[in-house]
């Protein structure tokens, strides 16, 4: 019975995120979290357009609020509004940028999107990013497109600083798949090593002492 619950209400929290993310439309909301508390359930909503969201005087929180409560039964559920500073580095809100972008001019510019998405993430300080383009394409080389610059971990422990996610462009020649993987600059690289000045100059003295020891311990060779 406990495991059903918890199905059931793993379900039930999907179905509500994916509701408060068609309501506002693809490309607005980043991701939607759930935490239940003692006086009711906390609907956190993380966007970079707040407004829009909130709506004139919290109108459309406040009507989201009472659709929640009869649709979902939830009892007492509060909104609140975490805005995204950097959105070129959210991967989702890329990844629904480059497929409204596909969906608006078509599959035939899918480099060119890419291209000047990947530019401005780079510009904006990313440590690294891919993006990854599968489907109905205009290309009679590859059916998958890889655009990438950078420092991106794919496996391992630092793989899980990585934001990844995925979005679906639903073009006039078909479906296209958008994947995009962005490493941003706060986060921490455990297996990399930053060379300053010290470092380097105590390096070139170990080579300068392995190279002087060699010379010392090399055997003189009798002329004949």
């Amino acid at each position: 019975m406990e495991e059903r619950k918890f199905i059931q209400v793993r379900k039930n929290e999907y179905a509500i995120k994916e509701f408060v993310k068609r309501t506002f439309g693809k490309g607005r909301i980043s991701s939607v979290k759930i935490d239940y508390t003692p006086v009711g359930e906390k609907i956190i909503v993380a966007t970079h357009k707040p407004g829009i969201v909130i709506g004139k005087r919290g109108e459309k929180v406040a009507e989201l609020t009472e659709i929640l409560k009869k649709k979902f039964k939830m009892e007492n559920p509060h909104i609140d509004i975490e805005e995204i500073m950097q959105p070129e580095f959210d991967a989702q809100l890329v990844a629904d940028e480059i497929a409204l972008s596909l969906e608006r001019f078509g599959s035939m510019r899918f480099k060119a999107i890419a291209y000047k998405v990947l530019t401005r993430i780079e510009k904006a300080g990313a440590l690294g990013a891919e993006l990854r383009l599968s489907g109905k394409l205009p290309s009679d080389r590859a059916r998958a497109w890889r655009f990438a610059f950078g420092y991106l971990k794919k496996t391992g422990h630092a793989s899980k600083i990585v934001d990844r996610a995925e979005s679906v462009a639903e073009t006039k020649s078909g479906i296209v798949g958008v994947k995009v993987a962005i490493l941003a600059p706060e986060k921490k690289i455990h297996d990399k090593i930053n060379l300053n000045e010290d470092i380097l100059t105590e390096i070139k003295k170990n080579i300068a002492f392995e190279e002087e020891s060699k010379l010392e311990t090399k055997p003189n060779r009798r002329s004949k």
